[in-house]
């Protein structure tokens, strides 16, 4: 294969100097009606008042485009994660905050997303809501067309999620409110001096 990786003059050190902020990957899973794109949103909005670089990769939105020719079986469900994690190295890479939710329900594939990214630039936060409270939220009706049979591999239904192991945080939204959810996660950004 004759392809060589292009070596840019502008480094990610050099962005990163310029926006005054340690870029990374904040990934979002959790199941469906959890709140992992209502946290994500409520997250960026608090970093873009503050003045951070930001952007937010959402499931259902890459599914329209980016990856609208992959279907829901395990094999695109894994693809779908590795779009997912090479566009959001990109945008590290670019000096940005980025933070991607998705339901990424394989141990395995959060790894190997982690893995795409240098130590420390990778950080899980598993948006913990039990199924029932999912279910009870459920704002698209997706449960409900999986307990029919009319949705096939829903994950939490008849397809496995994989609670993280060790995430660096966990928010629990059937605990805490979206403004309490959003400031935790701020909170830990400032811990970790990447704000």
């Amino acid at each position: 294969m004759n392809i060589v990786w292009h070596q840019h003059k502008v480094t990610q050190e050099m962005r990163s100097s310029q926006k005054k902020q340690k870029p990374c990957l904040l990934w979002f899973t959790g199941l469906s009606g959890s709140g992992k794109s209502t946290v994500a949103n409520a997250v960026d909005e608090l970093l873009f008042e503050s003045g951070y670089h930001t952007y937010v990769l959402d499931g259902d939105n890459i599914r329209h485009r980016l990856n609208k020719d992959l279907g829901f079986s395990d094999k695109d469900r894994v693809e779908n994660i590795r779009r997912i994690g090479e566009v959001s190295s990109l945008f590290v890479d670019a000096g940005l905050i980025v933070l991607s939710a998705f339901i990424s329900p394989f141990s395995s594939e959060r790894r190997m997303v982690r893995d795409m990214l240098p130590d420390g630039r990778f950080i899980e936060i598993f948006i913990d809501a039990p199924l029932d409270v999912c279910e009870q939220r459920d704002p698209k009706g997706l449960y409900e067309k999986a307990r029919k049979g009319d949705i096939k591999h829903f994950t939490g239904i008849d397809s496995a999620y994989e609670k993280p192991e060790a995430p660096e945080l966990v928010i629990n939204t059937s605990e805490l409110s979206l403004n309490e959810c959003a400031r935790k996660v701020v909170g830990y950004l400032g811990k970790r001096s990447v704000i």
